[in-house]
Protein backbone atom coordinates (compact mmCIF):
# COMPACT_ATOMS: atom_id res chain seq x y z
CA UNK A 1 0.00 0.00 0.00
CA UNK A 2 1.25 3.69 -0.68
CA UNK A 3 2.21 5.47 2.02
CA UNK A 4 2.41 9.39 2.35
CA UNK A 5 5.82 9.24 3.78
CA UNK A 6 7.54 7.20 1.19
CA UNK A 7 8.96 9.31 -1.76
CA UNK A 8 8.53 12.54 -0.66
CA UNK A 9 10.26 15.22 -2.38
CA UNK A 10 10.89 18.48 -0.40
CA UNK A 11 9.99 22.04 -1.47
CA UNK A 12 10.40 25.30 -0.34
CA UNK A 13 6.80 26.14 0.87
CA UNK A 14 7.42 28.59 3.30
CA UNK A 15 6.47 31.65 0.94
CA UNK A 16 2.85 30.22 1.31
CA UNK A 17 2.54 31.24 4.85
CA UNK A 18 1.23 34.32 6.61
CA UNK A 19 4.19 36.52 7.89
CA UNK A 20 7.52 34.60 6.14
CA UNK A 21 8.77 36.70 2.73
CA UNK A 22 10.74 39.68 4.73
CA UNK A 23 12.67 42.01 2.49
CA UNK A 24 14.56 43.69 5.28
CA UNK A 25 17.97 42.60 5.29
CA UNK A 26 18.91 42.71 9.21
CA UNK A 27 22.46 43.84 9.15
CA UNK A 28 23.81 41.81 11.41
CA UNK A 29 27.34 42.35 10.38
CA UNK A 30 27.33 46.22 11.02
CA UNK A 31 24.98 45.95 14.34
CA UNK A 32 27.36 46.19 17.08
CA UNK A 33 28.41 50.09 16.42
CA UNK A 34 24.93 50.81 15.18
CA UNK A 35 23.83 54.00 15.74
CA UNK A 36 19.82 54.43 15.95
CA UNK A 37 19.14 58.03 14.88
CA UNK A 38 21.64 57.75 12.10
CA UNK A 39 19.33 54.72 10.75
CA UNK A 40 16.57 57.32 11.01
CA UNK A 41 18.29 60.07 9.33
CA UNK A 42 19.16 57.83 6.66
CA UNK A 43 17.88 58.27 3.13
CA UNK A 44 14.08 56.29 2.49
CA UNK A 45 14.22 55.35 5.89
CA UNK A 46 10.47 53.80 7.22
CA UNK A 47 9.26 53.72 10.46
CA UNK A 48 7.01 50.83 10.91
CA UNK A 49 4.32 51.80 13.75
CA UNK A 50 2.17 49.75 16.51
CA UNK A 51 -0.13 51.03 19.26
CA UNK A 52 -0.20 47.94 21.89
CA UNK A 53 -0.06 44.61 19.66
CA UNK A 54 -1.94 46.09 16.85
CA UNK A 55 -0.09 48.18 13.59
CA UNK A 56 -1.03 51.34 12.19
CA UNK A 57 -1.54 51.32 8.67
CA UNK A 58 -2.71 53.78 5.97
CA UNK A 59 -6.03 53.02 3.56
CA UNK A 60 -5.38 54.37 0.36
CA UNK A 61 -7.09 53.10 -3.18
CA UNK A 62 -3.83 50.33 -3.55
CA UNK A 63 -4.77 48.71 -0.11
CA UNK A 64 -3.38 49.10 3.06
CA UNK A 65 0.38 50.55 3.55
CA UNK A 66 2.44 49.94 6.42
CA UNK A 67 5.77 51.78 6.93
CA UNK A 68 6.11 55.37 7.27
CA UNK A 69 8.85 58.42 7.10
CA UNK A 70 10.34 59.32 10.14
CA UNK A 71 8.14 63.27 10.12
CA UNK A 72 4.99 60.99 9.35
CA UNK A 73 5.87 58.77 12.38
CA UNK A 74 6.75 62.22 14.57
CA UNK A 75 3.11 63.32 13.73
CA UNK A 76 1.55 59.83 14.72
CA UNK A 77 3.12 60.01 18.55
CA UNK A 78 6.35 57.96 17.87
CA UNK A 79 7.51 56.89 21.37
CA UNK A 80 11.05 57.92 20.46
CA UNK A 81 12.71 55.28 23.62
CA UNK A 82 10.86 52.50 21.94
CA UNK A 83 12.40 52.99 18.29
CA UNK A 84 14.76 49.86 17.28
CA UNK A 85 15.78 49.15 13.81
CA UNK A 86 14.94 46.49 12.22
CA UNK A 87 17.95 46.53 9.46
CA UNK A 88 17.52 47.94 6.19
CA UNK A 89 15.38 47.16 2.85
CA UNK A 90 16.48 48.29 -0.97
CA UNK A 91 15.25 51.46 0.02
CA UNK A 92 16.56 52.62 2.76
CA UNK A 93 16.58 51.64 6.81
CA UNK A 94 13.45 50.13 8.33
CA UNK A 95 12.87 50.98 11.76
CA UNK A 96 9.91 49.71 14.32
CA UNK A 97 8.56 51.67 17.45
CA UNK A 98 5.64 52.23 19.33
CA UNK A 99 3.10 55.52 19.42
CA UNK A 100 1.03 56.60 22.12
CA UNK A 101 -2.41 54.54 22.87
CA UNK A 102 -4.64 57.74 23.07
CA UNK A 103 -3.49 60.34 20.31
CA UNK A 104 -5.86 60.82 17.96
CA UNK A 105 -5.23 59.65 13.80
CA UNK A 106 -6.33 61.07 10.57
CA UNK A 107 -8.96 59.28 8.95
CA UNK A 108 -7.01 57.28 7.10
CA UNK A 109 -4.78 56.19 9.67
CA UNK A 110 -6.15 52.72 10.75
CA UNK A 111 -5.03 50.41 13.74
CA UNK A 112 -5.37 46.76 13.00
CA UNK A 113 -4.93 43.46 14.27
CA UNK A 114 -1.51 41.39 12.59
CA UNK A 115 -4.01 38.34 12.13
CA UNK A 116 -7.09 40.61 10.62
CA UNK A 117 -4.28 41.19 8.42
CA UNK A 118 -3.07 37.85 7.31
CA UNK A 119 -6.28 37.02 6.98
CA UNK A 120 -8.07 39.25 5.02
CA UNK A 121 -4.63 39.42 2.62
CA UNK A 122 -4.89 43.25 1.84
CA UNK A 123 -1.52 43.87 2.40
CA UNK A 124 1.73 42.54 0.76
CA UNK A 125 3.45 39.63 1.78
CA UNK A 126 6.97 41.80 2.50
CA UNK A 127 4.94 44.31 4.15
CA UNK A 128 2.81 42.05 6.33
CA UNK A 129 6.43 40.43 7.26
CA UNK A 130 7.99 43.42 8.24
CA UNK A 131 5.02 43.88 10.78
CA UNK A 132 5.19 40.56 12.29
CA UNK A 133 9.71 41.23 12.49
CA UNK A 134 8.64 44.67 14.19
CA UNK A 135 5.88 43.37 16.64
CA UNK A 136 7.69 40.53 18.10
CA UNK A 137 10.97 42.63 18.54
CA UNK A 138 9.27 45.43 20.56
CA UNK A 139 7.28 42.81 22.20
CA UNK A 140 10.72 41.30 23.09
CA UNK A 141 12.06 44.52 24.42
CA UNK A 142 9.16 46.10 26.15
CA UNK A 143 9.23 42.44 28.32
CA UNK A 144 13.13 42.59 29.23
CA UNK A 145 13.78 45.99 30.77
CA UNK A 146 15.46 45.05 33.50
CA UNK A 147 18.93 42.55 34.18
CA UNK A 148 17.87 38.96 35.28
CA UNK A 149 20.90 38.80 37.08
CA UNK A 150 21.56 41.92 39.24
CA UNK A 151 17.97 43.68 38.45
CA UNK A 152 19.43 46.60 37.02
CA UNK A 153 18.05 48.48 34.22
CA UNK A 154 19.24 47.34 30.78
CA UNK A 155 20.20 49.46 27.67
CA UNK A 156 19.52 49.20 24.01
CA UNK A 157 22.46 47.84 21.99
CA UNK A 158 22.99 47.63 18.55
CA UNK A 159 20.06 49.86 17.83
CA UNK A 160 17.84 46.91 19.42
CA UNK A 161 19.44 43.64 18.28
CA UNK A 162 19.61 43.06 21.94
CA UNK A 163 20.00 44.58 25.60
CA UNK A 164 23.27 44.98 28.11
CA UNK A 165 23.41 45.69 31.47
CA UNK A 166 26.08 48.23 32.65
CA UNK A 167 26.19 47.04 35.98
CA UNK A 168 27.14 43.27 35.73
CA UNK A 169 27.89 43.30 31.68
CA UNK A 170 25.04 40.39 30.79
CA UNK A 171 23.89 40.34 27.34
CA UNK A 172 20.71 39.16 26.13
CA UNK A 173 19.25 38.86 22.79
CA UNK A 174 15.52 38.79 21.56
CA UNK A 175 14.49 35.17 22.00
CA UNK A 176 12.14 33.07 19.49
CA UNK A 177 9.81 29.77 21.03
CA UNK A 178 9.72 27.38 18.48
CA UNK A 179 6.68 25.33 18.48
CA UNK A 180 5.96 22.08 16.87
CA UNK A 181 2.74 21.55 14.73
CA UNK A 182 1.98 18.18 13.44
CA UNK A 183 -0.37 16.47 11.04
CA UNK A 184 -0.39 12.84 12.23
CA UNK A 185 -1.18 10.81 9.29
CA UNK A 186 -2.53 6.93 9.37
CA UNK A 187 -3.20 5.32 5.62
CA UNK A 188 -5.99 7.63 4.21
CA UNK A 189 -6.80 9.22 7.41
CA UNK A 190 -5.17 12.14 9.25
CA UNK A 191 -6.18 13.36 12.98
CA UNK A 192 -7.55 16.81 14.05
CA UNK A 193 -8.13 18.44 17.08
CA UNK A 194 -10.15 21.53 17.86
CA UNK A 195 -9.91 23.61 21.29
CA UNK A 196 -12.99 25.55 22.78
CA UNK A 197 -11.50 28.71 21.72
CA UNK A 198 -11.43 27.49 17.95
CA UNK A 199 -14.27 29.18 15.90
CA UNK A 200 -16.99 27.07 16.06
CA UNK A 201 -17.01 24.15 13.77
CA UNK A 202 -13.16 24.57 13.62
CA UNK A 203 -10.74 21.44 13.35
CA UNK A 204 -6.88 22.16 13.27
CA UNK A 205 -3.48 19.87 13.63
CA UNK A 206 -2.22 19.66 17.20
CA UNK A 207 0.34 21.79 18.14
CA UNK A 208 2.87 22.31 21.31
CA UNK A 209 6.16 23.96 22.32
CA UNK A 210 9.25 22.49 21.82
CA UNK A 211 11.02 21.72 25.29
CA UNK A 212 14.46 21.64 26.00
CA UNK A 213 16.74 19.27 25.02
CA UNK A 214 14.36 17.72 22.66
CA UNK A 215 14.84 17.70 18.96
CA UNK A 216 11.63 18.54 16.68
CA UNK A 217 10.88 14.55 15.90
CA UNK A 218 11.19 14.06 19.80
CA UNK A 219 8.72 16.66 20.32
CA UNK A 220 6.22 15.76 17.63
CA UNK A 221 6.09 12.11 18.94
CA UNK A 222 5.53 13.78 22.76
CA UNK A 223 2.90 15.84 21.97
CA UNK A 224 0.79 13.47 19.71
CA UNK A 225 1.07 11.03 22.45
CA UNK A 226 0.15 13.41 25.31
CA UNK A 227 -2.69 15.13 23.50
CA UNK A 228 -4.47 12.08 21.93
CA UNK A 229 -2.21 8.93 22.81
CA UNK A 230 -1.45 7.91 19.33
CA UNK A 231 2.00 6.75 19.06
CA UNK A 232 4.35 8.30 16.35
CA UNK A 233 6.70 6.83 13.69
CA UNK A 234 8.60 8.85 11.27
CA UNK A 235 8.90 12.47 11.28
CA UNK A 236 8.50 14.51 7.93
CA UNK A 237 9.07 18.50 8.07
CA UNK A 238 6.86 20.68 5.75
CA UNK A 239 7.69 24.46 6.45
CA UNK A 240 7.97 26.87 9.28
CA UNK A 241 6.21 30.22 9.85
CA UNK A 242 6.86 32.97 12.09
CA UNK A 243 4.06 33.61 14.16
CA UNK A 244 4.46 36.78 16.21
CA UNK A 245 1.99 36.19 19.02
CA UNK A 246 4.49 37.10 20.38
CA UNK A 247 7.58 35.89 19.18
CA UNK A 248 7.03 32.22 18.47
CA UNK A 249 8.37 29.74 15.34
CA UNK A 250 6.31 26.89 13.78
CA UNK A 251 7.66 24.31 12.68
CA UNK A 252 5.27 22.14 10.34
CA UNK A 253 5.44 18.31 10.31
CA UNK A 254 3.70 15.59 9.06
CA UNK A 255 3.74 12.52 11.39
CA UNK A 256 2.94 8.86 10.27
CA UNK A 257 0.90 7.30 13.33
CA UNK A 258 0.91 3.45 14.20
CA UNK A 259 -2.01 3.45 16.51
CA UNK A 260 -5.35 4.82 15.94
CA UNK A 261 -6.71 4.59 19.47
CA UNK A 262 -7.44 8.08 20.05
CA UNK A 263 -7.19 9.31 24.05
CA UNK A 264 -7.94 12.87 23.92
CA UNK A 265 -6.07 15.50 26.68
CA UNK A 266 -9.28 16.98 28.08
CA UNK A 267 -8.04 19.50 29.16
CA UNK A 268 -6.06 20.32 25.96
CA UNK A 269 -8.80 19.38 23.50
CA UNK A 270 -12.67 19.72 23.05
CA UNK A 271 -12.43 17.22 20.58
CA UNK A 272 -10.08 14.95 18.62
CA UNK A 273 -10.92 12.30 15.97
CA UNK A 274 -9.56 10.77 12.74
CA UNK A 275 -11.04 12.46 9.44
CA UNK A 276 -11.02 10.72 5.43
CA UNK A 277 -8.83 12.42 3.25
CA UNK A 278 -12.51 13.31 1.34
CA UNK A 279 -14.12 14.91 4.53
CA UNK A 280 -11.19 16.77 4.48
CA UNK A 281 -11.47 17.92 1.19
CA UNK A 282 -14.34 19.41 1.72
CA UNK A 283 -13.67 21.43 4.79
CA UNK A 284 -10.96 23.25 2.85
CA UNK A 285 -13.60 23.65 0.08
CA UNK A 286 -15.73 24.90 2.87
CA UNK A 287 -18.67 23.06 1.34
CA UNK A 288 -18.76 19.95 4.68
CA UNK A 289 -22.55 18.57 5.07
CA UNK A 290 -21.66 19.28 8.94
CA UNK A 291 -20.54 23.01 8.77
CA UNK A 292 -16.71 21.79 10.11
CA UNK A 293 -13.60 24.03 8.79
CA UNK A 294 -9.86 23.73 8.03
CA UNK A 295 -7.67 27.06 9.10
CA UNK A 296 -7.29 29.69 7.11
CA UNK A 297 -4.75 29.89 4.69
CA UNK A 298 -2.62 32.12 6.29
CA UNK A 299 -1.87 29.52 8.99
CA UNK A 300 0.31 26.64 8.46
CA UNK A 301 -2.02 23.80 9.79
CA UNK A 302 -4.23 24.98 6.48
CA UNK A 303 -0.65 24.34 4.60
CA UNK A 304 -0.23 20.53 5.98
CA UNK A 305 -3.76 19.73 5.47
CA UNK A 306 -3.54 20.61 2.29
CA UNK A 307 -0.69 18.82 1.54
CA UNK A 308 -2.43 15.52 2.78
CA UNK A 309 -5.98 15.93 0.98
CA UNK A 310 -3.84 16.43 -2.23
Amino acid sequence: MSSFFNDRIPHQRDSLHAFSGGRIERWSEGRESLDTQAALAGDNAAVYLLRDDRALVRVNGEGLLAGFTPAEAQELGLDANSLIVLGIAEAGARLAGHVAPDLALPEDIKVVDLRSLAIEGAMAQGELAALAHARSYLFWHDANRFCGRCGSRLEVKGGGASRFCPSCSAEIFPRVDPVVIMLAIEGERCLLGRQARFAPGMYSALAGFLEPGETIEEAVRREVKEEAGIMVGRVAYHSSQPWPFPSSLMIGCHAEALSDDVDRDAAELEDCRWFEREEVRLMLAGDHPDGLKAPFPMAIAHHLIKAFAE
